[in-house]
């Protein structure tokens, strides 16, 4: 049961916390769980919190801040100072990720130094320096296993591996059943094992630890954790702990949280969206911020963030109708929804996606405020044409331009060999992806140390391309795969020079079977059917150019010049919904809101539920949603937003927020000299321990301290 909140102390600079906060931020129950909204401040409450702590004379070293990514410690660390604390306080404060926390304990109580691995390619590397041992130390699975070393295959291993070591479930030497543990987990066998063995060789018997790449320190310490509960006590000790973004928690980083909190003289204050889980396949999983802490702490106490500072009533009603749940807005702002439908013909939608663009451009704003986010990667092929066609510079964030996608490099070196023309793919670093797509879809099982050499070799010398084919390509790899490869090559290679590249590259795939290829490559049908679909896309990309082979070679060439141009504020953003969350944008595009594209069939209903609210509250001021014209297409998630529905309370809540007078602050800071002080004392001014500055308390006349206002 929650205690009455006393009054607080902290005084923020600039604004008044609302109610909510003002609870969260005086709570003193021993755990506080925070369920928020997107956009409803959460960061800054934490922050408030840690203020409030402070001004009640907790010293700065005794509070801990705890995140799950860098960009997230960041922004925490920076919300202390922007809340009003001072900065010489505020960097005294100990603000670190889960896993630099999880490392710096580990190295205060191991002997060794494990060798790091900070980069995938070091990763990569240790991955397959160990595979050899599968098959040795598992003869009696020789026949279930299928070993490749191409860069997807160890890519997508480490992918696997992660997944286990966050859920905790890598069973120490495989478990009595192999078999069964790799079915249950849906992981192919060869990586079950193969994480197996890459922990045998990372962590020996005696728990000596050769080396850490990503999340192994937070691995290693909840292992040691789980195996010996004796080791909490090697965990330093705080007074305060927080933890933002706890819908990105997972087994590991819970069993280091808990054994934090543990300690009889630590609070906790932990703050997350439930609809905010995104992230499974790391382990993500809401069950942590619903129950799992509460029932791990009796004590547990929770607190609801309603109110978004991000957008306006409009959105926030959409979203609580969407979600059914308590959502609202006290910004005088309005959130425009615009809806563009388009007609079942090729390019439609990219037409609805420029027009909204240039709307937004031509209603006076900057095109870097505009983002388009995409359910998946192949959606962007048709709407990067419609922008270069249109003129329209575009920036990716995270995700790749399709024509620096896998499969799209792999369809281009085979134009290029069939060409013995590698001349119209001008940058090196281009060159050498080529080389590795191609490896990777030809099944060619080569060595790091020999792909590495053909890739510098060819981003030098381009002329190179046609030994590479003739002499890795066609010389190495099972006998199906040479054949498939040299097929497709001799059939490119016997056409005449007017040829099409539309029905080229058709035969083409027919010939390598891309579809079977990609399920062979892709473990997940997810992403073998997002392969497909950008395969299915680049050859109508090449049917609507009417270009020639040569002809498309050299757009191509052209594109991505175009794509990789310098941007400025002229460049629309893009990228994937799931590489955003923690982002904002003024204006924000949903494209391809169609039944089978969003939600896909092939992920789980809760979570693409989720990933569409993510997408939707990243915008501020406009959010267009582009959807086919046909309403037996359309997605359902636009109608469950029920924007005819909520029009009339939204448009009579933003009066509300508009004739709302501005609430003012409390109290007015003062900028007071040493020689002053005794002066503004006397006068009623009072001093901020925490925030380091002389202020007059709500109610007072200002008059007398006119000399000293700060603003």
């Amino acid at each position: 049961m929650t205690t009455t909140s006393p009054s607080t102390q902290f005084l923020p600079a600039g604004f008044v916390p609302t109610d909510e906060q003002k609870k969260i931020q005086a709570s003193r129950n021993r755990t506080s769980l925070v369920v928020a909204n997107a956009g409803a401040a959460k960061t800054t409450t934490l922050a408030l919190r840690i203020g409030e702590a402070l001004a009640r004379g907790l010293p700065p070293e005794d509070i801990l801040g705890l995140t799950f990514t860098d960009e997230a410690r960041q922004v925490l660390q920076a919300r202390l100072v922007e809340v009003g604390i001072a900065y010489n306080t505020a960097k005294r404060v100990n603000v670190q990720t889960v896993e630099d926390f999880a490392r710096r304990v580990l190295s205060g109580i191991e002997d060794g130094k494990p060798e790091p691995l900070p980069s995938t390619r070091e990763q990569q590397d240790y991955a397959l320096s160990v595979l050899e041992n599968v098959a040795r130390n598992h003869p009696q699975y020789t026949d279930l296993l299928d070993i490749r070393t191409h860069n997807t295959a160890v890519s997508q291993f480490l992918d696997n591996l992660l997944k286990l070591k966050a859920t905790m479930t890598l069973a120490p030497d495989g478990g009595d059943d192999p078999v069964y543990a790799a079915e249950t987990l849906r992981l192919p066998l060869t990586d079950y094992l193969w994480a197996v063995e890459y922990e045998k060789q990372r962590v020996d018997v005696f728990g000596y630890v050769d080396a850490r790449g990503f999340f192994d320190a937070t691995y290693d310490l909840a292992c040691l954790l789980r195996s010996n509960p004796d080791s909490r006590l090697d965990l330093p000790r705080y007074k305060l702990v927080v933890c933002d973004e706890l819908h990105d928690m997972n087994e590991a980083s819970f069993c280091i949280v808990e054994a934090l909190v543990s300690a009889d003289t630590t609070y906790f204050v932990g703050v997350g969206d439930k609809d905010q889980v995104i992230y499974s396949h790391l382990g993500a999983d809401e069950s942590f911020l619903q129950h799992r802490i509460a029932a791990s702490f009796t004590d547990c106490a929770h607190f609801p963030l309603t109110m978004t500072y991000r957008h306006g009533p409009h959105l926030a009603y959409a979203m609580e109708a969407f979600k059914q749940k308590p959502v609202d807005s006290n910004l005088p702002v309005r959130t425009d929804i615009h809806e563009r439908t388009y007609a079942s013909a090729p390019g439609a939608c990219g037409a609805e996606v420029v027009k909204a663009v240039l709307q937004w451009k031509q209603d006076g704003q900057a095109l870097d405020q505009c983002c388009i986010l995409f359910r998946d990667a192949h959606q962007s092929i048709e709407i990067e044409n419609a922008l270069m066609n249109a003129g329209v510079q575009y920036r990716t964030l995270t995700m790749e331009s399709y024509l620096l996608r896998e499969e799209i490099l792999f369809l281009r070196g085979m134009v290029a060999i069939a060409l013995d023309d590698f001349h119209h793919v001008a940058s090196p670093k281009t060159r050498e992806a080529i080389v590795e797509a191609l490896a990777t879809f030809a099944e060619v099982p080569l060595e790091p140390d020999e792909l590495r050499e053909a890739k510098t070799t060819l981003a030098k010398e381009p002329s190179a391309l046609k030994h590479f084919f003739d002499g890795q390509i066609q010389r190495v790899g099972s006998v199906s795969a040479r054949t498939r490869i040299a097929d497709a090559v001799s059939y490119l290679r016997s056409l005449s020079v007017d040829s099409l590249a539309q029905p080229a590259l058709e035969q083409v795939c027919n010939i390598m079977d891309m579809d079977k290829l990609a399920k062979r490559l892709y473990i997940h049908p997810y992403e073998a059917s997002v392969v497909t679909k950008s395969v299915a896309g680049f050859i109508a990309t090449a049917r609507d150019s009417g270009k020639t082979l040569n002809q498309f070679s050299e757009w191509i060439g052209a594109a991505e010049a175009f794509a990789g141009g310098r941007p400025g504020k002229n460049a629309v953003l893009m990228d994937c919904i799931v590489n955003v969350k923690g982002k904002e944008f003024p204006h924000v595009v949903l494209p391809f809101l169609d039944a089978g594209e969003f939600p896909n069939p092939l992920r789980e209903l809760g979570e693409e539920e989720n990933l569409f609210y993510v997408a939707a509250t990243r915008t501020k001021t406009r959010l267009t949603l582009v959807s086919s014209e046909d309403p037996a297409r359309r997605s359902a998630f636009v109608d469950r937003m029920q924007l005819a529905a909520i029009q009339k309370r939204a448009d009579t809540a933003l009066r509300r927020n508009m004739a709302a007078p501005t609430q003012a602050v409390g109290h007015r800071d003062l900028r007071v000299a040493y020689e002053n002080k005794d002066v503004v004392k006397a006068l009623g001014a009072q001093w901020d321990k925490t925030r380091k500055v002389w202020y007059v308390p709500s109610g007072m006349d200002l008059e007398p301290f006119r000399n000293w206002l700060a603003d």
